[in-house]
This record gives structure tokens, C-alpha cells and sequence, in this order.
């Protein structure tokens, strides 16, 4: 973005460009504004990856728009909480636009990212899970990072994870992903000497109230390095693991 400003204002003092010419080249550099939505066109440069569209809530045509600008400044672009009919207007923006279904996002990148040297471990407690899971390693794929994926060893067999050993011990960061009581990101973290991130989900019987009661018990953890983020929320977390791997 500096050597576009830089180029601009060079053109303008040598009389090349007008005023008027330099305003509207200068104008959505920050934003754009669309009367619906303001486009965050810095966002890649302070915090190193472009502004991702929350899908939910939106209309396709409103989606559209956005993702129009994002990839026109950026050539990078991730949609959570997507669909089928989303999916179907944003393919034809650009060739290689990617649906995951299972977890709801599109993606798009114009270059291969550069790939991280750590690797990130997701992991389920169980296959319910799944969905969480398949967004957090959307998020860190298309932020550049290696995965690995470990589902289904949730603390009612708590022996699928200690036959999985050696995946906790490859990991520089490691995202556990727990709907029901939500504690194995408390018997995870208290086997390894890294970062773990817990997405408590809303899977469960009456009493965990949507994810209230996994969420409580990962806050409440006594094994210290362990970070929580909202319910269900595998984008945020796979967004704090690249930035960790980073």
C-alpha cells in the first residue's frame, strides 16, 4: 500500500495526474465505502491478512459486492458461514473459488500463501465436532499454515489420545475443539509445553445449554496456557493459532 501512495503522489508532483485524478485513486485505499458494508481494504496491512466476510446474516448480493473489492485489493478471500446458494454467485467472480461444505466457507487465493514452518494441530473430542473443526482448518490453510487433524478422543476414551502422542508432540500450536463437559482441552494442555487454543462447541444434551457449560469449564481450566475462544467459533481460533505460528 506505501508504494501505491508513493507512485500516486510521484505522478501528481510531476503533473501527471490531477488532483481530482489523485483523490479518487487515493480515496478507498483505507476503506470503501458501499453504502451497506465499509470495505477494510488496511486490514492486511495492520494485521497481516484481509478483512474475512461473516456470511450469516448477509444477503448473496451484499456477500458479492464485498468479496468483488477484497479480492480486487487483496486476492485473497474467506467466507464463514457460507452456503450452497453463496457459493453459487461468488464461483463466477473468479476460477479456483473453493466451497468447503462441511464447514460453510469459501475461499479464494489469487498465489499460493507462503507456507509457516510450524504445523497446527486441530483436534475434536468427538465427530459431532466436525463442523468447528473443518473451519478452523480452512482459516489456517488459507493463512498459510501446515495441519494436521486428530478427531474423535474426547476424555470417554481417553486412550485415543494417548495412543496419539507423538501428533501432540509434532505441534507448535494445538486447537482442541469440545462440545459436552469441554474437558479435554484441560487433560491436552496438561501434557504439552505449547499453546492450546479451546473451541467449546454447542453440541451436548440439555444441561450445556448450547455450549455455555464446555465454555465454562475450558475458562476455568487449572492447567495455565490455555486460551478460549466464543462457541463454535473455529475461524477465531484458527486465526489466534496462525498468528501464534506466525
Amino acid at each position: 500500500m506505501a508504494d501505491k501512495i508513493n507512485t500516486i503522489l510521484k505522478h501528481f508532483k510531476a503533473g501527471r495526474v490531477s488532483a481530482d485524478r489523485m483523490h479518487a485513486a487515493l480515496k478507498d485505499l483505507l476503506y470503501q465505502d458501499l453504502g451497506f458494508a465499509k470495505v477494510d481494504h488496511h486490514r492486511r496491512l495492520r494485521r497481516g491478512f484481509p478483512e474475512v466476510i461473516f456470511g450469516k446474516g448477509k444477503t448473496a448480493c451484499q456477500i458479492l459486492e464485498i468479496a468483488r473489492r477484497i479480492i480486487a485489493h487483496d486476492g485473497t478471500l474467506l467466507v464463514t458461514h457460507a452456503d450452497g446458494k453463496v457459493f453459487s454467485k461468488l464461483k463466477r467472480l473468479r476460477a479456483g473459488m473453493k466451497f468447503n461444505r462441511k464447514a460453510g466457507t469459501i475461499s479464494y487465493s489469487r498465489n499460493a500463501p507462503e507456507l509457516k514452518k510450524g504445523t497446527v494441530l486441530v483436534m475434536t473430542a468427538g465427530t459431532a465436532d466436525l463442523p468447528v473443526a473443518e473451519e478452523a482448518k480452512a482459516t489456517l490453510e488459507l493463512m498459510g499454515n501446515r495441519v494436521e487433524t486428530l478427531f474423535d478422543v474426547g476424555v470417554a476414551g481417553i486412550h485415543r489420545l494417548l495412543g496419539n502422542a507423538d501428533a501432540l508432540e509434532r505441534a507448535n500450536v494445538i486447537i482442541v475443539i469440545a462440545g459436552m463437559e469441554g474437558a479435554l482441552a484441560s487433560v491436552v494442555s496438561g501434557l504439552v509445553s505449547k499453546a492450546v487454543i479451546a473451541v467449546p462447541t454447542s453440541v451436548g444434551y440439555g444441561a450445556s445449554f448450547g455450549g455455555i457449560a464446555p465454555l465454562l469449564t475450558m475458562m476455568n481450566s487449572c492447567s495455565p496456557g490455555v486460551a478460549v475462544v466464543n462457541i463454535d467459533n473455529g475461524f477465531g481460533a484458527g486465526y489466534l493459532a496462525s498468528l501464534i505460528n506466525r
